[in-house]
């Protein structure tokens, strides 16, 4: 379908930067909200780790099953409404989850919210890489994913505060959580424009008038840069939701924390992502070559990830919990989408991303399980973070033998 080009001001970016910020804080809050209380909710229904695991991977299982559908969608029939949609459907479903009276029930609600959420990334990251200008696509893009960090730490102190330091209900948070996502349901649809024009920023108004060229999927999955990274989405992703799943009850049940603090202990990652993010991607827009800003993240991510698991002096962990944050998932994210943004087909950049997070959310679907059923089997949660430090590794091998690199443009 064609979409109308609207003309807009030269700072209509900066809107749909901060608008996109907030839908990520929802993304993450309504998702990490029940991960410092899975043992509230273990308890009531009688549940093992790998039961709560499973809580988590099947959510991230419909969510990721749902990105390639939706990125089609949204390239076909306007990723405004796609948006739109999606967070109608999550705000309805996370009002449900605090109502689900079994544990089979709210797997199936929270099944339906993974979906409800799968209709944002693909779209959302493509309106942004086209709007933004050229040379402040990468930055732009780390100010939006920065909402992830506040999202996770609002969800884990919101829930944590309300149950473990409260004594509410597990439920309560989720009601919470349903309200704001339908008002910025509303903000998405009232204040988005699906295709924009600048007259005072040619390299935008050039993106928004690329010819639509018929998606093929062959095309994305048979690149050798595509897969690339793709492969290192997965095991970023993968190793980011160990901690973010298992971090608050690994604290809990194997470093002694309270459960007060926890959500506070735990919130230390996203917010080093914060500035870990802005500082890197500004450096990627400077010196343009992702293989050298890989090179140097990912050993730091893998070997904070492996010190979680083995540093028991409480001072040293929150150093190394700060460590993740700066150089993890949410600092390579915004470098990767650029590297995407380089290699995707033209006219499919919507489909691109959404099979971008597809095979990187996998990653979201293993780790809660997979960590669960270890821990469940050893005794100690320490064997996931060891896995995830692996994986890691070998996605970082990956990507330097696959890739070619991107080069800082003129």
């Amino acid at each position: 379908m064609k979409q109308k080009i609207e003309r807009v001001g030269h700072n209509y970016w900066m809107r749909l930067v901060f608008i996109f910020f907030l839908g990520w804080i929802l993304m993450y809050a309504t998702r990490t909200i029940f991960n410092p209380i899975m043992g509230n909710v273990g308890d009531e229904f009688g549940l093992t780790n790998a039961d709560l695991g499973l809580a988590n991977s099947i959510f991230f299982l419909t969510y990721a099953v749902a990105q390639i559908p939706f990125g089609i969608l949204g390239d076909k029939f306007g990723r405004k409404l796609v948006i739109t949609v999606g967070f109608i459907g999550l705000a309805v479903t996370t009002f449900l989850s605090g109502l689900a009276q079994t544990f089979s029930l709210f797997l199936w609600i929270r099944a339906l919210a993974g979906i409800a959420q799968g209709a944002y990334y693909g779209p959302q990251y493509a309106m942004s890489s086209e709007a933004i200008p050229k040379d402040k696509v990468t930055l732009g893009n780390a100010l939006i994913n920065s909402g992830m960090a506040f999202g996770t730490s609002g969800g884990f102190l919101l829930s944590s505060s309300i149950v473990l330091a409260g004594g509410g209900h597990w439920s309560q948070p989720f009601y919470i959580m349903a309200v704001p996502t339908a008002i910025v349901a509303m903000l998405f649809y009232t204040l988005l424009k699906e295709k924009v024009t600048y007259t005072d920023i040619p390299e935008v108004q050039e993106k928004t008038e690329e010819v639509t060229q018929k998606v093929s999927l062959k095309d994305i999955f048979t690149n050798k840069n595509l897969v690339a990274v793709f492969i290192v989405c997965f095991v970023s992703i993968y190793a980011n939701f160990v901690i973010l799943t298992w971090l608050p009850s690994f604290l809990i049940q194997e470093r002694g924390f309270a459960g007060g603090s926890v959500g506070f202990i735990a919130s230390l990652v996203p917010w080093a992502s914060i500035p870990g993010a802005l500082f890197f991607a500004s450096i990627k827009d400077r010196i343009g070559s992702t293989k050298k800003m890989m090179a140097f993240l990912m050993p730091f991510a893998l070997l904070s990830v492996f010190l979680i698991a083995n540093v028991t002096d409480k001072t040293f962990l929150i150093v190394v919990l700060i460590l993740y944050g700066l150089t993890g998932k949410l600092a390579l994210d915004p470098i990767l989408i650029s590297y995407v943004n380089t290699h995707a087909p033209k006219g499919s950049l919507s489909t691109t991303l959404s099979a971008y997070n597809f095979i990187g959310m996998s990653g979201s679907i293993l780790a809660p399980y997979v960590t669960g059923y270890l821990a469940d089997k050893v005794g100690s949660m320490q064997i996931g973070f060891y896995l995830a430090a692996i994986l890691l590794g070998v996605g970082l091998l990956v990507f330097m033998l696959l890739a070619v690199d991107t080069k800082k443009s003129n």
